[in-house]
């Protein structure tokens, strides 16, 4: 019956998504219908169809495919065009497109009623600086993957639709220079909103809104008013202020104040079911404490599983405090996914200490790693960053691999229930005070909607996944134990360049691919070691570095069999760093031969259950 129920779930995902899975049929004609839907007076759209190879439409201007071997487009980014037009129907056949960029140009008419169908999975929509009119369309709030909403210096009118409210990965949304009117919607606090000049709009912070059919009279009487007896208006104004100034303070702090914790606030007698003894015990009460209420300050990160808060403790300690994203388990179902997951013990491992359930949220207790994220030190860009990244020399990145590396196999292979993490990315591998590679949300893909977790992977774009995702889930959407090789591949290349997985700076500026793709068309030029951090050549490493290379390249391959198990990648790293003793004790199992290809018995895996 598990096998079964699983097969249903992957079915029912492939029904949902069956226009991505088909979408190299079509997205040829999408460019085609594109273009010749529009006036490109400045000929950028240059794009010649005579070739019919795979991947042919991935060099056309503004083209970003899946992967560069592929007529799967990705993004449309086609921003400061001089297109003339209206809104490029067509874009339908794009059925696999996250991302769509119209910016700075001169479309006009309105946004099409039913955007959704148009354009259902991006996650990413930039209309700005262009003439489109009408109203936004109540339908942009089916486009359930919106990650950011950009109509600013545009001519729509009417006022913003509430249900966009149900956009619940929304995390920007910009209106600016319209001419909208009416309230403004109740955002959840975490969505950065931006309204400005658009006179006719109201509510929240842009003040209360007239009572109906006072709106224009008052207006005009109170100007008449002020007119004649503008001594009274004054002295009244003064007043006023002075009689609602505390009052203005409290609604601002309200409106700024997370609006989920004051919901739980109630629930202050709520306990936190702990696993380790060594932990005093904690109620709800005191994680609002620690956490200022859950403040914006103590956020550490925001992701596709939840966001993860820094808590201070009286005796001056920290935890790390995750809420995690909507769940459909019930209380039982998820207390028992707490009790599986809290057993999970591995020195590479962040310890979970603990979970609370206060009405709908369910928050879960870590370990603070005081060193943060791997991608924050990698990547992080400030005054101090020369300083910060020189404590990342060769020998600590290559700790860092091998720890991670054992940490994954582990899962893999030798956890019970084994567990696929499914979003590994340098944001999930955090460090403590030694450097020490501790692996966060492994586990946690299970608790998301079943079939809202693949997309999550593959299109919500929070945590930069789409750098770190298999080419092959785009077309399966099963994931493997060598789909999370590929993305701790990406990790590995990180580590190794210092480069970001979708942003390359040392690419020539005519290379529009990812990290994988970079580092690809090296590989087919024997040009690998162009690829190489440059702080970290001639300082004796460089016989590692390209080993390490190797086997970076290996995880990345296009091909699932080809790649390595993990077990096998954990050796290999092992095995560059043997002189510097990184890793004694191994506590993974030998993997029995065969279990790690992609025909696994997903039974035995925690995330597939």
């Amino acid at each position: 019956m598990a096998k079964i129920k699983i097969y249903y779930i992957f079915f029912l995902q492939s029904l949902l998504l069956h226009n991505i899975c088909h979408a190299t049929v079509t997205d040829v004609l999408c460019l085609k219908t594109l273009k010749a839907s529009i006036n490109d007076p400045n000929n950028f759209l240059n794009w010649k169809f005579d070739n019919t190879t795979e991947g042919s439409i991935c060099k056309f201007t503004g083209v970003e495919c899946w992967h560069q071997n592929e007529n799967r487009v990705l993004n449309l980014r086609l921003s400061n065009m001089g297109l003339v037009g209206m809104f490029p129907r067509g874009i339908e056949n794009c059925s696999s497109l996250t991302g769509l960029d119209l910016s700075s140009n001169n479309f006009t008419g309105p946004i099409p009623s039913n955007i959704s169908k148009i354009i259902p999975f991006v996650t990413s929509l930039d209309l700005s600086y262009n003439n489109f009119s009408g109203e936004i369309p109540v339908n942009l709030s089916q486009c359930s993957y919106l990650n950011t909403l950009n109509l600013q210096y545009n001519r729509l009118s009417g006022e913003i639709p509430w249900e966009l409210i149900h956009l619940t990965r929304l995390t920007q949304l910009n209106v600016a220079n319209n001419l909208l009117s009416g309230p403004i919607p109740a955002f959840r606090s975490s969505v950065k909103t931006s309204y400005v000049n658009n006179m006719g709009l109201c509510g929240g912070s842009l003040g209360e809104c007239p009572e109906s059919g006072k709106g224009h009279m008052g207006v005009i009487i109170g100007s008449a008013i002020a007119g004649v007896v503008i001594v009274a208006v004054i002295v009244g104004s003064v007043l006023f202020f002075c009689l609602r100034k505390v009052p203005a303070k409290k609604r601002k702090k309200e409106l700024e104040e997370n609006r989920w914790a004051k919901n739980i606030k109630g629930s202050k007698e709520v306990k936190i079911s702990m696993f380790e003894k060594s932990v005093s015990k904690m109620k709800l009460n005191d994680l609002l404490k620690s956490t200022n209420d859950f403040s914006k300050e103590n956020i550490i990160s925001t992701g596709s599983t939840g966001t993860m808060y820094k808590a201070t403790l009286p005796d001056g300690s920290f935890l790390a405090i995750k809420r995690l994203q909507d769940s459909q388990h019930s209380e039982s179902q998820f207390a028992s996914e707490m009790a599986t997951l809290g057993n999970v013990r591995h020195k590479n491992l962040v310890p979970l200490l603990g979970y609370c359930l206060a009405k709908r949220e369910r928050l879960l207790v870590y370990k603070h790693m005081p060193k943060g994220t791997l991608f924050d030190l990698l990547h992080m860009h400030q005054e101090g960053e020369k300083k910060k990244r020189s404590t990342l020399d060769w020998p600590v990145r290559l700790k860092i691999s091998i720890g991670a590396a054992k940490g994954f196999a582990w899962l893999h292979h030798s956890c019970n229930p084994r567990i696929l993490h499914r979003n590994i990315s340098s944001k999930c591998v955090l460090l403590d005070e030694d450097f020490e590679p501790k692996i966060s949300d492994f586990g946690l893909a299970r608790l998301m909607n079943p079939i809202d977790t693949h997309l999550s992977t593959l299109i919500n774009g929070e945590f930069g996944d789409l750098g770190y995702v298999a080419p092959e889930y785009a077309r399966t959407l099963v994931a493997t134990p060598k789909g999370d090789v590929y993305s701790f591949g990406v990790v590995l290349l990180e580590l190794v360049t210092g480069e970001k997985p979708t942003q390359v700076t040392n690419a020539p500026d005519h290379f529009k691919g990812n990290l994988v793709d970079w580092i690809t068309s090296l590989s087919n030029n024997s040009l690998l070691q162009d690829a190489i951090d440059k702080s970290l050549i001639g300082k004796g490493y460089d016989v590692e570095l390209m080993q390490f290379m190797k086997v970076a390249c290996n995880c990345v391959l296009s091909a699932p069999k080809e790649r390595p198990t993990m077990y096998e990648v954990y050796q290999l790293l092992k095995a560059v760093g043997e002189r510097y003793h990184f890793s004694t004790d191994d506590d993974i199992l030998i993997p029995v031969s065969g279990i790690e290809d992609d025909g696994i018995n997903l039974d035995e895996l925690i995330v597939a259950k």
